[in-house]
Order: structure tokens, then sequence, then C-alpha cells
């Protein structure tokens, strides 16, 4: 028994930032983003007789960290009690580092163990799963432009747009490749208790959302990256004023900020997003993937460029 699956990770452009249900993983609010191409995780998830427990290897090492939360994932889709399963993940983008990549793990990993089992979830009710796992991999499950909404006792899920409608490119600038000093499950209930602005994010997420969600159906460039950065901004601005202050940026995110707002003054169609880290992803217009790439590499501290246009859903590739 065997499957394995890929999915892309997502960048949100409108954010979810804090937790309505801890316990069953809600957000606080809904969230818009884009599911890249270019960037992906394989998980391969596999009935092993031979062993006791599970096993989870990331890009050829054990890890023993990310292993719980596996394992209540797999309980979810298969069930207990169950056999132990050895999970092999497989990511070509650094992880715990602001780059969604829980997102696509937790979404290929409920689509491989579906299958493995032969079962038939629907889109939607995987979609469910993979968030009680990790919020962000709902929209995993789905390409191009997504909606995650927060509905009375659980989250549903939709797509926008498909890549191909609107192919914007994004060019992602590498600023730390290492992992983050604290996950963002952490960093969200700090700042729920103890940000004097966070009632307030909560509150005109639903504006944020409209806007988006407008600019998208009318391919509006312009008006959707002023609510995107604006979004972002009002995110960090709640991180930064918890107490202790949540801060993902170093000063080559700052340089990247500032590389991008030289763009956007010389006409340049781009606009940043920035997540729980200090990545910097700067979402651009085909046409200006090139010098958006090359103006990005030359900012200082920058360590790596990667580029992706935007994707498809998870989906099984081997069974």
């Amino acid at each position: 028994m065997q499957a394995t699956a890929r999915a892309q990770p997502n960048i949100a452009l409108i954010k979810y930032w804090g937790k309505r249900d801890s316990a069953r993983n809600l957000p606080a609010a809904g969230s818009i983003s884009i599911t890249l191409s270019d960037l992906h995780t394989e998980m391969c998830v596999e009935v092993d007789e031979s062993m006791r427990d599970d096993v989870l290897i990331v890009n050829e090492c054990e890890d023993r960290d990310m292993l719980p939360r596996v394992k209540r994932c797999l309980d979810t889709i298969v069930g207990k009690p169950r056999p132990a399963v050895r999970v092999v993940s497989r990511c070509n983008f650094p992880i715990a580092a602001g780059m969604a990549s829980s997102a696509s793990a937790f979404a290929a990993l409920v689509v491989a163990a579906d299958s493995m089992l032969g079962q038939s979830r629907d889109t939607a009710e995987l979609a469910g799963l993979a968030g009680r796992a990790s919020g962000s991999a709902a929209r995993s499950l789905y390409g191009g432009f997504v909606e995650l909404e927060n509905c009375d006792d659980d989250i549903y899920v939709s797509q926008l747009l498909r890549s191909d409608e609107w192919p914007l490119r994004v060019v992602v600038a590498i600023t730390t490749p290492g992992p983050k000093p604290l996950g963002s499950s952490d960093a969200m209930e700090i700042s729920r208790r103890t940000s004097p602005f966070y009632n307030r994010w909560i509150e005109r997420q639903s504006a944020d959302l409209d806007e988006a969600r407008t600019a998208i159906a009318n391919r509006d460039f312009a008006k959707l990256g002023s609510v995107a950065e604006h979004n972002c901004l009002k995110m960090h601005s709640v991180m930064w004023g918890s107490r202790p202050p949540v801060i993902y940026w170093h000063s080559a995110t700052l340089a990247c900020m500032q590389t991008v707002r030289d763009l956007q003054s010389e006409g340049v169609g781009v606009f940043f997003t920035i997540d729980a880290g200090p990545q910097v992803k700067a979402i651009c217009l085909p046409e200006e993937e090139a010098r958006v790439r090359a103006a990005l590499a030359d900012t200082t501290g920058v360590s790596d460029i990667m580029v992706s246009g935007l994707g498809a859903r998870a989906r099984l590739v081997l069974r």
C-alpha cells in the first residue's frame, strides 16, 4: 500500500493571522492566495508492516520534530488503529522559512494517504482535512487564485481564477534560507493575546478580501498590488506590536522592499508580499519578470532567487 502526491506552496495575498479555534485549527479570518507551479513538495506514504511506529523522512533526513503533526494528520485520514507508515517527503525549496512548506506538505500528505487507502474523497473534504494540520494547506488543494472563507463552523475553499486565466509571475528573494526562529502557530497566539492591533486586524479583513476579489475578477493588477501590500504590512504591524514582538524581517528584507518600491517608481508592474518569515515575494506581470529578477538578485543580502508561475492543485503522481 503506497501512494505519492505532489502539492505546491501557496502565497497569501490577503493573509490570515490568528485562529478562532486552535483545537480545530480554524483561522480567525478568510484569506486569498496564489498557488505556485515551480516549487513543490512530494509526499510518499507507504505502509511498512516491519515497523512498529511511523517514520518521517524529509529530504533524506529523519525528522522527529514534525512527526507528531504528520501522525495526527494520518490518524484523521486513515483512522485509528492503523498500521505504521513510512512517509518520505522531498521539497525543492527552503523548509520552515516562511515559504509555505507546511502548506504544500500537508496538502500532498492528505492526497497521498487518501489514495493509498483507495478512498475517493472530493477536493473540498481533503482541503478541510489538510487545514486541520496546517491552516494554509487547505488552499494548496486548489490551483491558481484561491479563496478560503470562514464559515459558521468550518472553512470553505474555492478557486477564483485558474492559473492560465491570469498568468502572473512570482520572483522570490531568499534572504535567509534557514528555519525561522518561531513557528507561525505560536507566533499567532502571541499576537492574539498581546497585540493591541489584533482585533482591528480581524475587523478589517472583510474589506480587504472584497477589494482583492474584485481586483482579481477584473484583472486589475494595480488594485490587487495596493491591497496586497497594505494587508501584508498590517499583518506584520500586528506581529511587531505583540509582546514579545514577533519580527521575522532582516535588513535584506527591507532592502528587497525598497527594490520593489524603486521598480514601481519606474513604472514596473510589480508588488511585494511577505509571509511569516524574511523572504520577499515579488508578484509581477510576465513581461516584467527578467527586470524584477535582476533587480532583486542585485539587492544586498539576497542569497538566492527562485522564480515561479502560477500552478495547479495538489494531485496524485504515483500509486
